[in-house]
């Protein structure tokens, strides 16, 4: 599994330009579905036919990153952020464009406290002497993702942009290893999740599955003086009960936890008040579609070191490849 999360974490893709890791996802799908093309707006769907239910299950293939919006005189580069990028988390960490280009963030000097610290009072070095020398090489429009690599070390996947190639992940393990079921399974790694679910929504429309799961990270609350939170890294695949934007269809809900329950599949129940997945869009869609989620727990979520445990990802694969086949 480690590989194939080097791989896709590995592989550039920020909000609104996902080509790069939509090729390789298609590459590792291809062959194990009937069908697979790109929507209008860049999903990538991947059908395995069937005559009963039609399950949509929804990754999202984008990641959070910085925009250059202005470049000074003295070269360096003014950015805002694309989707949850934490001044916090991106100060003194390096970026990468997405031609290659390497960059440190950091703030203005002159700023007197700490907590004062906002993405327009920061900037991207990328070592050069001027305006017209950096602009050769970044121009305002492009964006930069967190640098670095997967990492697997004590049964847990230390990565950035785990948020959702792990989810990604997940799906293609889940295609590699799904024999023919009744259900037609259409798996959609989606664009723009990071920026207000908008590819889910579309492609859900697209589609009108009869059922939709989102796949995605969530918080935890195991580390110290963390709030409280009844999720945990290591205990199981997180059923979404509610958070910030969808209420779980009972539907969806109580098959997740009969089938993780048949399987003895370790899980969680995730009831959150901050922050949404796909099921937030894809919920609302075409007069309503029955959705919910199954989260992986996710440490220092939106970091360029979010952590995940490599059971509980195993434990997801399982959990879905029960609930596909479920008899509604």
């Amino acid at each position: 599994m480690i590989t194939l999360i080097s791989e896709l974490t590995g592989t550039y893709g920020p909000s609104g330009r996902e080509e790069n890791i939509r090729e390789v996802i298609e590459r590792k799908v291809a062959g194990k579905v009937d069908e697979i093309y790109t929507d209008t707006l860049g999903n990538l769907v991947a059908v395995k036919k069937g005559k009963g239910r039609r399950i949509m299950l929804a990754a999202h293939m984008d990641e959070i990153g910085l925009i250059a919006t202005f470049i000074d005189e003295k070269g360096f580069i003014r950015y805002s952020n694309i989707g949850g990028a934490s001044p916090f988390y991106s100060l003194g960490q390096k970026v990468r464009f997405k031609n290659g280009v390497t960059g440190c963030v950091f703030y203005e000097q002159k700023l007197e406290e700490f907590k004062e610290l906002k993405h327009e009072r920061m900037y991207i070095d990328i070592g050069t002497r001027s305006r017209e020398e950096t602009e050769k090489l970044v121009t305002p429009g492009d964006i930069a993702v967190f640098a670095g690599d997967a990492v697997e070390q004590n049964g847990r996947f230390i990565s950035r942009a785990l948020d959702d190639r792990i989810g990604c992940a997940i799906l293609i393990k889940l295609l590699e290893d799904l024999e023919d079921t009744e259900n037609e399974i259409i798996c959609v790694f989606t664009v723009q999740e990071e920026v207000g679910s908008r590819g889910a929504g579309t492609a859900a429309y697209g589609l009108m599955p009869d059922i939709a799961v989102a796949i995605d990270v969530t918080n935890t609350g195991d580390t110290p003086e963390c709030k409280p939170l009844s999720v945990d890294l290591g205990k199981g695949p997180a059923v979404m009960v509610k958070d910030a934007y969808t209420i779980s269809h009972p539907l969806v809900k109580n098959a997740l936890i009969e089938c993780a329950e048949k399987m003895s599949i370790p899980y969680q129940l995730e009831v959150i008040s901050r922050g949404g997945n796909d099921a937030g869009a894809i919920h609302k869609t075409a007069g309503g579609i029955p959705s919910g989620g199954v989260s992986i727990p996710c440490r220092y979520m939106h970091s360029p070191c979010e952590m995940v445990d490599k059971s509980d990802v195993e434990n997801t694969v399982k959990l879905l490849k029960a609930f596909v086949s479920f008899k509604f």
